[in-house]
């Protein structure tokens, strides 16, 4: 598995498509013996490898990309939600559903648009296809983005009930253009778009200026063969393996338990550095330094209120690592716990238990007992004692509601078959095994732990939190004192021999 140890912006990043884009178009010169339009030619050579390389990094993550349309559903379902258009609410939840199937099919298209760009492969069609693609963005980041300026409890379209922009209010934090290779604001993005809106009206126009790279016969081969491959590629990272390419914090040989660390404490230690105030009647915002404002606000009480701070920034950039948290079946915290466990640990990781849940009715004995006071004449002492006597009076059958868990049998053969040989040979040699399970509770644990028959330690976290660690249900991540050493999808995880003899030292 690879991880890109570089620190990467957006400036940086178009810069070195740009850079890229400059050799393509020399090369097409030099192939072509000259280029009649050569503004076309760069502008062929940028957009095509920017959405080749923006739609690699989520090809290497699918599930990722999937996780992030559930969000954009989510939140289209909520906002077509009690107006004129609920209609469309209800298509929101099916499309959910097929998420894993639309994030393949849209990241192939994604690299495949752009290559199509760079040879210059039908440039009609080409041209109306990423016009098409260019303007789908632009309305899913400027939706986002313009979801910051609607407060909590405000629908989108109640324009009038609109505020002052507010990060906070957009539930889709970033828009997953880049995957995790880099996070954008959706303000950010949608400007991006917005940008890409000019080459793509302009190819528009001048679509037969682009120019062509081989023959007709060749493009189509490298076209339909591109789309096989991506096709394989895309679904091998989440149906057959975790991806090769790990962009996310959880990465193999990460150090969570000190990354964690530095990073809350950095946290900790951010200092506010001024004051935003409204004033109670007009609106009036006013900003107040720290210094000034711990001094004076007995004089600003009465006709100010706080609404924001501005703070310095944390020394150690927050990452999802500070988000690792897992607690008990009761809720109590045990994070600190489990990353300080000396050794090593296998942690069995289930974002999502897969089962069906009803009420069930079953029949109880209910006994009803009859209770009397006798005289005992103790012959040794010559003397009466009372006692007490309780003989059953009847014994009538009842119901008695409970939840009963059907449980999916594929899932469950995964954890007999897969999970539990692993988990008993690692304990019986002397590994520790935790299951980490989202969305669990006691009740839930116990039915799972029947009918997989696994004895292990449970937990529960946030099942985001799970998907970020290792994109697999169940996945195994072992881990060294807080440290991450390797991670496996179900279906590739080896014998605990394996295990032991390339990673247990």
């Amino acid at each position: 598995m690879i991880l890109l140890m570089f620190s990467i912006t957006l400036p940086k990043l178009l810069l070195g498509v740009g850079l890229v884009a400059v050799l393509l178009t020399g090369a097409v010169a030099l192939i072509n013996k000259g280029q009649k339009n050569w503004v076309m030619s760069y502008l062929q050579n940028f957009t095509g490898f920017l959405f080749v390389f923006s739609g690699f990094v989520k090809a290497a993550d699918p599930l990722g990309t999937a996780y992030k349309l559930v969000q954009y559903f989510t939140e289209f379902e909520t906002t077509f939600e009690g107006t004129w258009m609920s209609f469309i609410a209800p298509i929101f939840p099916k499309l959910s559903e097929f998420s894993s199937t639309i994030s393949v099919g849209f990241v192939t298209f994604e690299i495949v648009l752009g290559l199509m760009l760079i040879i210059g492969a039908k440039k009609k069609l080409t041209s109306w296809l990423f016009f098409i693609l260019v303007v789908v963005f632009t309305f899913l980041t400027g939706f986002t983005y313009l979801t910051g300026y609607v407060p909590e409890g405000v629908n989108f379209f109640n324009f009038g009930n609109w505020a002052e922009y507010n990060a906070n209010n957009m539930k889709v934090t970033d828009c997953g253009c880049f995957g995790d290779f880099l996070k954008l604001e959706p303000k950010i993005s949608f400007f991006k778009d917005v940008f890409l809106l000019f080459p793509a009206i302009y190819f528009l126009f001048t679509f037969k200026d682009m120019h062509q790279l081989f023959t007709q016969k060749n493009r189509d081969i490298l076209i339909v063969a591109s789309t096989i491959l991506l096709l394989i590629y895309c679904i091998s990272n989440f149906k057959w393996d975790i991806p090769d390419i790990d962009f996310r914090p959880f990465n193999i040989g990460k150090d969570v338990k000190t990354q964690r660390t530095a990073e809350l404490d950095a946290m900790s230690n951010v200092q506010i550095k001024s004051w935003i105030l409204e004033h109670n009647t007009d609106g009036r915002k006013l900003e107040l330094p720290n210094a000034q404002y711990m001094k004076e606000f007995q004089s600003y009480k009465t006709e100010w209120k706080v609404v924001d701070n501005i703070q310095t920034e944390p020394t150690v950039k927050k990452t999802k690592l500070s988000d690792f948290e897992v607690m008990d079946l009761d809720g109590e915290d045990l994070t600190e716990e489990f990353l300080s466990e000396e050794g090593y640990t296998l942690m069995i990781v289930a974002h999502e238990l897969k089962y069906d849940s009803e009420m069930a009715t079953m029949v109880i004995q209910d006994t009803t007992y009859l209770t009397d006071t006798i005289m005992v004449f103790e012959l040794e002492t010559k003397e009466e004692t009372q006692q007490i006597v309780r003989s059953i009076s009847s014994i009538v059958p009842s119901d008695q509601r409970y939840v009963k868990y059907n449980w999916d049998i594929d899932y469950i053969d995964k954890y007999k078959n897969i999970i539990r040989p692993l988990a008993d040979k690692a304990l019986s040699n002397g590994v520790k095994v935790k299951a980490v399970m989202g969305g669990a509770d006691e009740d839930i644990v116990r039915s799972f732990k029947n009918v997989t028959g696994l004895d292990i330690e449970f937990y529960k976290a946030d099942d985001i939190l799970l998907k970020t660690i290792v994109r697999s249900n169940p996945g195994v991540v072992l881990w060294n004192n807080g440290k991450i050493i390797y991670k496996w999808h179900y279906k590739k995880v080896p014998t605990f021999d394996t295990m032991a003899s390339q990673y247990i030292r």
